[in-house]
């Protein structure tokens, strides 16, 4: 596998991502099913793309970020089902190291392999600007509130689930909000963590919806369905 062909530049260590939509739709050259990005050599990620896709239409994307120690197949499993269901194409990347680049010092390498995993993604699929979302769990709940808020013109909805905190360097627009927490989570406790986030963000003007369930520090498939329903309503 090559390595990213993008180092970190000073718009990465600011968190922000430049890859975007093709303006030109082309039909899409890659078939349905699971697609490894091969932009890694031993932490790499994984394209879903639904079957039954129209190849010339531009399909709805979701961008999976896997909790600390995770990888690819951590979200698309949990994501991938719905996905499947509604037609949305799922990317899941891997950290660099055992969790985002933000929690271990700053950004940089984990938004320039995220910048050129879209790219590819672009490529391989046509994707609706207006349909790009960004989800995560744990500390991957945590990135995708960060990135999406960064990078509100390309994410016009976060769905996190458990995140730990926010960390955005700049606004950009205002992406809609789902954020789900288990109230008996014993790992990101929801009181130092959702309930101080999302006040947090209503308080700066976003469009929170804020679900909390009775449990630990999982993702029930009824948070999922939601957030999908949320994303694409």
């Amino acid at each position: 596998m090559a390595s990213p062909s993008s180092a970190p530049s000073s718009a990465h260590v600011s968190g922000r991502l430049s890859a975007r939509p093709e303006t030109i739709v082309a039909p899409a050259s890659t078939p349905s099913g699971h697609h490894a990005l091969e932009l890694g050599r031993e932490r790499d990620g994984i394209v879903f793309i639904p079957p039954g896709l129209d190849p010339t239409r531009p399909a709805p994307l979701i961008v999976g970020l896997h909790g600390a120690g995770g990888i690819a197949s951590q979200m698309l499993d949990l994501l991938g089902p719905a996905a499947a269901a509604r037609g949305i194409i799922v990317l899941g990347p891997e950290s660099r190291g055992q969790t985002w680049d933000v929690i271990r010092g700053g950004y940089g390498p984990d938004v320039a392999f995220i910048d050129e995993a879209l790219r590819k993604v672009f490529r391989m699929h046509p994707v609706d600007p207006a349909r790009i979302a960004v989800s995560g769990f744990s500390d991957g709940a945590s990135y995708a509130l960060s990135l999406g808020i960064i990078n509100g013109e390309l994410f016009d909805h976060v769905l996190a689930f458990s995140p730990g905190f926010m960390a955005p360097t700049r606004t950009g627009d205002t992406p809609r909000i789902f954020i789900s927490h288990g109230v008996r989570d014993e790992v990101l406790p929801i009181d130092p963590c959702s309930r101080r986030i999302v006040p947090a963000l209503e308080n700066a003007g976003y469009d929170v919806e804020y679900r909390e369930f009775d449990g630990g520090h999982v993702v029930p498939t009824e948070m999922v369905g939601r957030s999908i329903d949320r994303f694409l309503g």
